[in-house]
Parts: C-alpha cells; sequence; structure tokens
C-alpha cells in the first residue's frame, strides 16, 4: 500500500482505478484493505484514550458504553440482554466488566424479578455526571486524530458507509 495522495482531487476511486492504484490484481480485495485499514486506526488511537480513561477510574472503553446505556435507561435500568444486543459484547465479557464495575461502585445490578436469572444494571451516584468527562476524552483524541486528515463532509459519508457494514 502506497502513502501517496488519492489520485483523484475528491478522494473517490472507481473499482479500476482503486486497484490500479493499490496494485491489487483482484479489486475485491478492497474489502480486506478496509477491515485492516479499520483495526490499525483502533489500534493506534485506543492506547491513547484508554491512558486517559484510566486517569479518570475508567478501567476499559466499554465501561463509557455501559455507563451511558444505564444512564439514558434511568431509574428503569436496562437489562443485560438489551445491553449485550446494544454492545455487541458475548455474555460472559459483558458480565465481566459490569462486575468490575460494581466494585469500583459506578453503577449497581440486580436481578430482574421477573425472568429468571436475568438481570437490570442501574447507574450508581458515584457513576452520575461520569460520563461527560469520559466524553471529552474522545471528542478530544479523535478530533486531533481525524480533524487534519479528513473534513466533516467525508467524515459523514464515511459515517453513512460503515453504519451499512452492520445495521
Amino acid at each position: 500500500m502506497t502513502d501517496t495522495p488519492d489520485p483523484t482531487p475528491e478522494g473517490v476511486l472507481t473499482e479500476e482505478q482503486g486497484a490500479a492504484f493499490y496494485g491489487d490484481d483482484d479489486s475485491s480485495i478492497a474489502y480486506n484493505r478496509v477491515y485492516f485499514a479499520l483495526q490499525r486506526i483502533q489500534r493506534t488511537l485506543m492506547p491513547e484514550i484508554e491512558k486517559s480513561l484510566r486517569a479518570l477510574g475508567i478501567q476499559d472503553p466499554i465501561w463509557y458504553e455501559i455507563l451511558e446505556a444505564a444512564e439514558l435507561a434511568g431509574e428503569e435500568g436496562v437489562r443485560m440482554l438489551a445491553l449485550q444486543k446494544r454492545l455487541f459484547v458475548p455474555q460472559y465479557a459483558l458480565s465481566r466488566h459490569v462486575s468490575r464495575m460494581v466494585k469500583a461502585g459506578l453503577i449497581e445490578r440486580e436481578a430482574s424479578g421477573d425472568a429468571g436469572r436475568a438481570q437490570i444494571v442501574r447507574l450508581a451516584p458515584a457513576g452520575t455526571g461520569i460520563t461527560d468527562g469520559i466524553w471529552d476524552v474522545y471528542v478530544e483524541k479523535i478530533q486531533r486524530a481525524f480533524g487534519p486528515r479528513i473534513g466533516r463532509g467525508e467524515a459523514y459519508t464515511l459515517l453513512r458507509m460503515l453504519n451499512r457494514l452492520y445495521d
């Protein structure tokens, strides 16, 4: 792969231009290139985000999403199964994170009462308002990483394309 500028002013390549630009004999390799580029972006950006979050007492980035879901659910709380589906996280991993967050005093977990082993997660008093500080970390790091490299219109276009991958 090359780091030379895009061959078109708007950066949009046809299938043929892309294959030629990246030296691919088979243009279907473009999908693999997208996947690995996304992986590299995450591996590049996440260590800095994780370090800043740990300074706030957040041991894993997924804690933000768990806190946010609990906060949005209000007094009613959010069911673990709904949380698992929302976050695309296996049950065992979610349970481990929730246990650690309960121990840290950020959330509370209790049996649902109406459905066997179902559990509800609610925001604990210590977790109230913490998502604002977490969000600030994400905003600063993401804006600094992406802002100089892609325009806002390009960001919306990329978002639309990426959302199609999991919708």
